[in-house]
Order: structure tokens, then sequence, then C-alpha cells
């Protein structure tokens, strides 16, 4: 699995038990679903939440269901992806955690954003004002992501590499105290207009 790949270091488990004493370490949960869906989602997370509290869970399925990442997110996680995503997704995925972040697939994401967009308008000099303090790249790329596209299709629009975008995406979400690309979006939504 492309997991293994990319964490070689971590530790499996293959089934969460209760235990008698919460651990108070900061712990990345990666948990691949199983057949039984919903209700196994809610019993794991749940468990892992009781005997690990500083614990952050990612969700792995075989096949997504944009219902079912909801669900989980509404549970307490903070990812859901493609259990067979590649090992630098899965790794980046782990990054935007680690950062306070959260990471949904990008059709979520698209939806989501266009959900907020509809219902939350900032005014147009706020954004305006936001976007003055990125240079000019930076304000493509963080209008492009604020779409919801992905960085590849950020990378062949603007022309530029994928590294590139990943390198203007994060001096952007620094530069505007964000922690991932729904806060961004949130932030500019698509009442900008070029």
């Amino acid at each position: 699995m492309s997991w293994v790949e990319a964490f070689p270091k971590a530790k499996l488990i293959l089934e969460v038990k209760p235990t008698e004493s919460q651990s108070e370490e900061a712990i990345l949960f990666w948990l691949h679903m199983n057949e039984d869906r919903q209700q196994w989602l809610t019993n794991a997370i749940m468990l892992i939440q009781k005997n690990y509290k500083k614990s952050k869970i990612i969700v792995l399925a075989n096949v997504p269901i944009q219902a079912e990442a909801l669900y989980a997110l509404s549970l307490g996680a903070v990812g859901y992806c493609h259990a067979y995503s590649a090992p630098e997704v899965l790794r980046e995925i782990k990054t935007v955690i680690s950062h306070g972040g959260l990471w949904l697939g990008s059709e979520l994401l698209k939806r989501l954003i266009e959900v907020s967009a509809k219902l939350v308008g900032n005014q147009p000099k706020h954004v305006e004002s936001l976007l003055a303090q990125l240079t000019k790249r930076q304000k493509d790329v963080a209008i492009e992501a604020a779409k919801g596209l992905s960085n590849k299709e950020i990378a062949r629009i603007l022309k530029i590499t994928e590294r590139t975008v990943k390198a203007h995406l994060a001096a952007t979400f620094e530069c505007l105290k964000v922690k991932d690309r729904l806060q961004l979006a949130l932030m500019l939504n698509r009442n900008y207009r070029r």
C-alpha cells in the first residue's frame, strides 16, 4: 500500500481497543475503513478520541463518498482521502494536518467552496486588501486555489510547475494567516473578479 511507502516507520494497529488510561501523546491516526462503514467509522473515531485526547484522525476510504467525508469530519476526523493515494499526496496530507488544517478530496472541496461563495459574501475592498499583501504570482495562484482547483490544474493554467504552485501556496497561507485551501477560499470566495 502507498501509505507504507509514505510512512515506512508507522505502526500498524489492526484493531483499536479500549484502554484503562488516556494517552496525552499527539498521534496521527490513518483510519482505513472496512466494509460496514458508517457504524464502524463512528465506533472507531469515538474510541480513538476517548483513548487519545490529542489524536488527529484521517480516514482512508477504498471508495470515497462525499457524504461519508462530511460525516467523518462531523465526528471529529480532520481528513478524508482515497486509501490508495500516492505516497507524496499522503505526505502532503500529513503536513496540512500537522499545521492545523483539514484535508478533503478535491471534489468535496470544490462543492464546499461553491456553497460558501453563495452563502458568504466578502466585501470586494476587503478581498482586494488581502490580495494586495501578495506578489502577483501568489495572487494568481491564490485566486485559482480559492476556486477549488488542484495544484496540477493551477500549474497547467498558469504555465508553471506544481512545485512552484506549492511554494506560492505555502507563502500565501503564511502571509494571509490561513491553514488550508478551504480557509483561503472562504476568505477570498467567488465574489472576487479579475
